[in-house]
């Protein structure tokens, strides 16, 4: 071995969480440098070329809300953007981007390569180094020692990773680069625990052999909304690409019921256990028998490539399985298959053995983030990436660790469920998982996030300035929308009726009009003439901050009463074994996890409202023992 450098962070892995903890870490400051096994897997997107999408795009929004890049570098990238669920309430609204996958790599590669105090290099590590109990190095395979003051691990799916097609396996990562095959070990003998996980891709294949006729096509939004609220629709507006939509059979179904013994899924060979809300193909197939089609979307992987990603059909099963049920889905008649799909089984670890600040609690200086962790996208790894960086800077500079909590947003929800409750199966972002999403939108992850992300450092006063101004903005056209009333003119009257609304008999205000379902702000500008000209995401702010006050303010409550228990902290060394009246599950899920406050002790799986009960009890005979 020999000394190569003295720096402050290391970050392991160039994938999506990688970056985002390298940025953040080398924008605040640290001399950094981010480990790549290939410096072309830098920003890889080994499964959907796409960014957001179902809560997805809330995570993205976010993390540039926060001073993050993916946000920004998709808007440079997409190839076509659609905002989903807009058929229900503005909670679940979510944008999601196709992208170009290669120019995605490219553009955050460059950007990295010209942050001031960040440089990449390419070279596997396989051992940290600890000094009096402190991480204090990171070694390389060729015996480069780099010094260092924290760690970010952001491995992803490369450790000890193989790839499965059938009965052929080969040791790799994903899109054949090279596993890291030697730092499990190194983790194993510090006591951390890794899990086996798995996950799949499904195959691409040449557009020129498909016959695009016999699907739908799928049309990106003419009213585009970028990711980064840093950037205007009508500085990324662009032409965009088509994507398409097409079916299984039971044809299909059928050929991958006679093969289902040739899947290392079903025939034991993968350890790993899957993603219950991506599953392959096969999976489908078994687990909703009773379903006669499963949607599947014909995707570009860019724009300079005829590559197409068959989004929906990923699997394991050997080549000649693989040829014939693709086959068997109108339009893909005569496929030709550029790459066959692959399950990859990977090591990852319990991140119950993480802090909320994503730093290891028994290694100080060492922090995880991604997939390693036990998640499965690119959303959450960048997500979880860009905290993990933040918080080994203020490691490092004997800060506050910045941890969000659940009623801050979907990053504080995420992070909360994998260190509490842990994961068994690569833990995916829902909607659903969120107890404040009315007040968790994407469209005011800037007003929630961003002066966080400014107090930390990665905010720009322009930019934090230009946000004070919209909220400004938005607060002014409330107070007046509350102060104008709608007489029963005709003209009032005709749009009402045009949107299929009872009319008004007597005066109403503008802001009891908005209330109704069928109507909206921008609905009633033609009757509201002393309306002020406003951006489009100020008038949305007001629409949706009137039609839902009700709903809003009841949130508010839930999480004020929510903080109340967050605000009861716990001593981290206490010994939940001494405590009596706890039941023996709770004691040893406590001590597990060693939650820093009642709030995350009364989310942890295991641990009874009757649990809860004896901590307070126990709280309150220590307050008054001292």
């Amino acid at each position: 071995m020999y000394h190569a450098e003295t720096i402050d962070v290391a970050v392991i892995g160039g994938g999506h969480a990688g970056c985002e903890a390298a940025l953040a870490a080398a924008r605040l400051g640290m001399n950094t440098v981010m480990f790549a096994i290939s410096l072309d897997s830098i920003a890889l997107m080994p499964c959907n070329p796409s960014i957001g999408g179902s809560s997805k795009g809330h995570l993205v929004r976010e993390i540039d809300a926060l001073g993050g890049e993916m946000g920004k570098v998709i808007d440079q990238t997409y190839i076509q953007t659609k905002m989903l669920n807009t058929g229900k309430g503005p909670a679940v609204y979510s944008l999601r981007a196709q992208a170009d996958k290669i120019g995605y790599q490219v553009e955050m590669k460059h950007r990295l390569e010209n942050t001031p105090n960040l440089k990449i290099k390419q070279a596997e590590i396989v051992d940290i180094l600890m000094e009096d109990g402190k991480v204090s190095g990171v070694v390389t395979a060729a015996g480069a020692v780099f010094e260092c003051k924290a760690v970010v691990l952001c491995m992803g799916t490369y450790m000890k990773a193989r790839c499965l097609t059938g009965e052929h396996i080969t040791e790799s990562g994903p899109n054949n680069l090279m596993p890291a095959t030697k730092l499990s070990a190194r983790l194993m003998e510090m006591g951390i625990d890794l899990f086996r996980f798995k996950t799949g891709t499904p195959a691409r294949m040449n557009k020129n052999s498909l016959d695009l006729d016999k699907m739908q096509p799928q049309y990106g939004d003419e009213d585009i909304v970028p990711f980064s609220f840093e950037n205007k629709a009508e500085d990324i507006e662009k032409p965009q690409a088509l994507c398409w939509l097409t079916y299984t059979n039971e044809k299909t179904h059928q050929i991958i019921r006679d093969n289902l013994h040739r899947s290392p899924m079903f025939g034991g060979v993968i350890e790993g256990t899957g993603p219950r809300y991506c599953p392959s193909i096969e999976d489908k197939i078994v687990r909703f028998a009773d379903k006669e089609r499963h949607q599947i979307f014909v995707e570009p992987e860019g724009e300079n490539t005829e590559e197409m990603y068959i989004q929906g059909m990923s699997s394991s099963l050997p080549e000649d399985v693989q040829i014939a049920m693709y086959r068997t889905i109108p339009g893909l008649e005569n496929c030709e298959i550029t790459r066959f799909a692959y399950a990859i089984e990977y090591d990852c670890i319990d991140a119950t053995q993480l802090k909320l600040s994503l730093e290891f609690k028994d290694f100080p200086g060492l922090f995880s983030a991604g997939q390693f962790n036990g998640s499965s996208g690119y959303e959450e790894a960048a997500a979880q990436g860009l905290i993990g960086g933040i918080n080994a800077v203020h490691y490092i500079q004997g800060k506050e660790p910045v941890v969000l909590q659940r009623s801050d947003g979907y990053i504080g929800v995420l992070i909360d469920d994998i260190v509490n409750k842990g994961t068994r199966e690569p833990y995916r972002m829902m909607t659903s998982r969120a107890e404040f999403r009315l007040l968790l939108r994407q469209d005011n992850a800037d007003q929630r996030l961003t002066p966080l992300g400014h107090e930390i450092g990665l905010i720009s006063n322009e930019r934090f300035e230009a946000l004070r101004e919209k909220e400004r903005m938005i607060a002014e056209e409330i107070e007046r929308v509350h102060t104008v009333t709608m007489g029963p003119s005709e003209k009032v009257l005709a749009v009402l009726e045009r949107h299929n609304t009872a009319p008004i008999k007597n005066g109403a205000r503008l802001s009891d009009l908005i209330k109704r379902p069928q109507l909206t702000y921008d609905a009633l500008a033609e009757i509201d003439p002393e309306r002020p000209e406003l951006p489009a995401d100020v008038r949305e702010q007001v629409n949706i901050q009137i039609k839902y006050a009700g709903y809003i303010a009841q949130q508010l409550n839930q999480v004020e009463q929510f903080k109340k228990l967050e605000g009861r902290l716990l001593p981290m060394d206490l010994d939940y074994e001494t405590i009596q009246g706890l039941r023996l599950e709770a004691r040893q899920k406590l001590n597990l996890v060693r939650p820093q406050n009642l709030g995350q002790a009364s989310r942890i799986t295991g641990v009874s409202p009757a649990d809860i009960s004896v901590l307070l009890i126990f709280m309150e005979q220590m307050k008054r023992s001292k």
